[in-house]
């Protein structure tokens, strides 16, 4: 199996990164100190990071060229922030 590099690989790898520093340093980055929720937080970032790792895998099988692979995940990136940005 070849290792192929992709920005969902990127994605996940920050979304882990964040659940590890907020499950040892606590969720004190949000301004607030929630002391008693930072286990929960960071075991949501952990599923975060399982899930675009599951859509990575995916998205592997769907488009095997990798230059469609990068174009269809960063489309992916872009549309999911556009939607985060509109609810918020």
């Amino acid at each position: 199996m070849k290792l192929r590099i992709t920005p969902l690989n990127f994605a996940s790898a920050f979304l882990l990164i964040m659940a590890i520093y907020i499950w040892i340093n606590g969720a004190a980055i949000t301004g607030m100190t929630f002391t008693h929720l930072s286990g929960a937080i960071s075991l949501i970032f952990f599923l975060f990071a399982f899930v675009v790792s599951f859509i990575d895998i995916m998205f592997r099988n769907f488009f095997p060229e990798i230059k469609k692979l990068w174009l269809i995940e960063l489309s992916f990136i872009t549309l999911v922030a556009i939607i985060f940005l509109l609810v918020r």
